[in-house]
Protein backbone atom coordinates (compact mmCIF):
# COMPACT_ATOMS: atom_id res chain seq x y z
CA UNK A 1 0.00 0.00 0.00
CA UNK A 2 2.76 2.42 0.96
CA UNK A 3 4.74 1.68 -2.21
CA UNK A 4 1.73 2.32 -4.41
CA UNK A 5 1.06 5.65 -2.70
CA UNK A 6 4.70 6.65 -3.09
CA UNK A 7 4.72 5.80 -6.81
CA UNK A 8 1.50 7.75 -7.39
CA UNK A 9 2.88 10.72 -5.47
CA UNK A 10 6.09 10.76 -7.53
CA UNK A 11 4.14 10.52 -10.79
CA UNK A 12 1.92 13.41 -9.73
CA UNK A 13 5.00 15.43 -8.81
CA UNK A 14 6.44 14.89 -12.28
CA UNK A 15 3.11 15.78 -13.86
CA UNK A 16 2.84 19.01 -11.88
CA UNK A 17 5.97 20.47 -13.48
CA UNK A 18 4.81 22.70 -16.36
CA UNK A 19 7.78 21.91 -18.61
CA UNK A 20 5.88 20.85 -21.71
CA UNK A 21 4.24 23.35 -24.06
CA UNK A 22 0.79 21.79 -23.82
CA UNK A 23 0.75 22.06 -20.00
CA UNK A 24 1.87 25.68 -19.61
CA UNK A 25 -1.68 27.00 -19.75
CA UNK A 26 -2.91 24.74 -16.93
CA UNK A 27 -1.83 27.24 -14.27
CA UNK A 28 -1.69 26.08 -10.65
CA UNK A 29 -4.19 23.24 -11.00
CA UNK A 30 -1.71 20.29 -11.10
CA UNK A 31 0.42 21.58 -8.25
CA UNK A 32 -2.68 22.54 -6.26
CA UNK A 33 -4.08 19.05 -6.68
CA UNK A 34 -0.73 17.60 -5.63
CA UNK A 35 -0.77 19.78 -2.51
CA UNK A 36 -4.24 18.56 -1.59
CA UNK A 37 -3.15 14.92 -2.00
CA UNK A 38 -0.03 15.49 0.13
CA UNK A 39 -2.08 17.15 2.88
CA UNK A 40 -4.59 14.27 2.87
CA UNK A 41 -1.77 11.71 3.06
CA UNK A 42 -0.10 13.66 5.87
CA UNK A 43 -3.32 13.71 7.89
CA UNK A 44 -3.78 9.99 7.28
CA UNK A 45 -0.22 9.28 8.44
CA UNK A 46 -0.65 11.38 11.57
CA UNK A 47 -3.91 9.69 12.51
CA UNK A 48 -2.47 6.22 11.84
CA UNK A 49 -4.84 5.21 9.04
CA UNK A 50 -2.10 4.34 6.54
Amino acid sequence: MMTILLVILVLMLLGAIPAWPHSRSWGYMPSGLLTVVVVILLVMFLTGRV
